[in-house]
């Protein structure tokens, strides 16, 4: 049963809660929560490995069957609620067990943000070691080294992840219009324009066409079983979705908000800053004869040696680091919020104090995943390692668990009338065609492809 909206003025009704001022401030934070550091270096490596624009074709297909329709069902559950995620379910399907799809959600944000804390530290400490000339060395094996070095220092470990959960929960601490909304309008053109300015440097290196051709060249013999699979799985997982962050962030949207118009909006913006990175990254790495390796590998051994090799390289390290920072910050806003939502309006603590508690707790956890390559290295649960759990826990499980439910629950529990009138904004919109397409989506097919997802990353597909 949906709740029933207010007819007082969007202004009075807003008063009492902070939410997005105007429709940039909700499309740049939502972009910057769907963009982060798998923008930088997996899409690329995956569509380069596995069929240039072939792969682009099957992910964009699987986004428009996958990701986009649970990140507009959590952005309409968020809006209609004007909740954190827990309370959102309790609203829209009171004395229910729906409230759990939420809980889960605030669960999955806590551990990503206990390990990703953890691979956005060593971005941070990257930005000093490319300012110093640490990794200013040709020799993979140095800059492999360096990398080596970094996670193997339980006290270098910690300090970098302190750092970034002091500098994301100072933002979080500000609000959602003073702090959010401001900090992502301001980072999100910088991170676009640090990409226009690398990726015409690296278009202007000889060879430069090979790494083009990687990146573009249509394979269609790669795209086996697992491809696909894999397509599907990067359509849901880079969006953001399953993990509360978009039933939060929706939560904050203006009334007027075209929310299918912005969803879409914020997919091909985030297809965007992915292949910019992989133009920015894949001519200068064939250029010097480097392999275009995914993963860590790439970017923080590969890529340091690549800007090494070419005039002015520290510069543009520079500005690759501060920009894979400024990815890693947007899609940390989004994530430690969905807690401190939930604490500041379910449990009242003020914002300041529902900061400082998740971020202490973050630290504690969140020095397991940390530790897990030096003094926890050998501490091992369900023979994983504290941060592989962490990441397995939530990409393989509670993610695809939190997508598979949300899409029935729009789809089939919370009822067309209510998801039509509010995706139409009571009317306002003429898009019933497009929210008719969704409904049905959401009911026959999105479910199927995320359950599909859910059954590979546990193996069992």
């Amino acid at each position: 049963m949906a709740t029933q909206r207010s007819n007082k003025p969007i202004g009075s009704r807003l008063a009492a809660r902070d939410g997005f001022t105007s429709g940039l401030g909700v499309l740049l934070a939502t972009l910057g929560s769907a963009v982060g550091l798998g923008n930088i270096w997996k899409f690329p490596s995956l569509t380069g490995t596995n069929g240039g624009a072939a792969f682009i074709i099957v992910y964009l297909i699987s986004t428009l069957l996958v990701g986009l329709p649970v990140m507009i069902a959590e952005h309409v559950m968020g809006r209609t609620a004007r909740a954190d995620a827990i309370t959102t379910l309790r609203k829209l399907a009171p004395g229910k067990l729906w409230w759990l799809v939420g809980a889960a959600g605030v669960l999955a944000s806590f551990l990503i943000m206990a390990f990703y804390t953890e691979v956005a530290g060593w971005v941070f400490a990257y930005i000093v070691k490319a300012v110093t000339g640490g990794i200013l060395s040709t020799d993979p094996a140095v800059t492999g080294q360096a990398f080596a070095d970094l996670i193997a220092s339980p006290s270098q470990s910690l300090l970098w992840q302190w750092i970034v959960l002091a500098w994301v929960g100072l933002i979080i601490a500000l609000g959602v219009s003073k702090g959010i909304e401001r900090v992502t309008k301001r980072l999100m053109p910088i991170l676009l324009g640090l990409l226009v300015i690398i990726c015409i440097r690296s278009l202007t290196l000889p060879g430069a066409a090979e790494g083009l051709k990687f990146l573009f060249n249509p394979d269609f013999t790669k795209l086996t079983g697992p491809v696909v699979l894999a397509a599907m799985g990067l359509s849901f997982f880079k969006l953001s979705v399953g993990m509360g962050t978009m039933i939060t962030y929706g939560s904050y949207f203006r009334e007027d908000q075209n929310i299918p118009a912005t969803a879409a909006r914020v997919m091909l913006a985030d297809l965007t800053v992915s292949i910019l990175a992989g133009i920015a990254i894949f001519p200068a790495v064939f250029s010097y004869g480097f392999e275009p390796g995914a993963g860590p590998s790439l970017l923080f051994i590969t890529i340091p040696s690549v800007f090494a090799s070419m005039p002015l390289g520290q510069v543009f390290m520079i500005m690759f680091f501060i920009l894979t920072a400024i990815a890693a910050t947007g899609a940390m806003l989004s994530l430690l919020e969905v807690p401190v939502a939930f604490l500041n309006e379910k449990l009242r603590l003020p914002r300041v104090t529902a900061t400082i508690v998740t971020v202490v707790l973050l630290a504690l956890v969140g020095s397991t995943a940390a530790l897990s390559s030096s003094t926890l290295a050998s501490t091992k649960v369900l023979g994983k390692t504290f941060f592989d759990l962490f990441d397995f826990a939530t990409s393989n499980v509670l993610l695809p668990v939190g997508g598979f439910f949300i899409t029935l629950f729009v789809g089939w529990v919370w009822g067309k009338a209510q998801v039509m009138n509010a995706l139409t904004n009571q009317g306002a919109l003429k898009n019933e065609r497009i929210v008719n397409l969704f409904i049905g989506v959401c009911k026959f097919v999105t479910p199927v492809l995320v359950f599909i997802v859910l059954l590979n990353g546990l193996g069992l597909f």
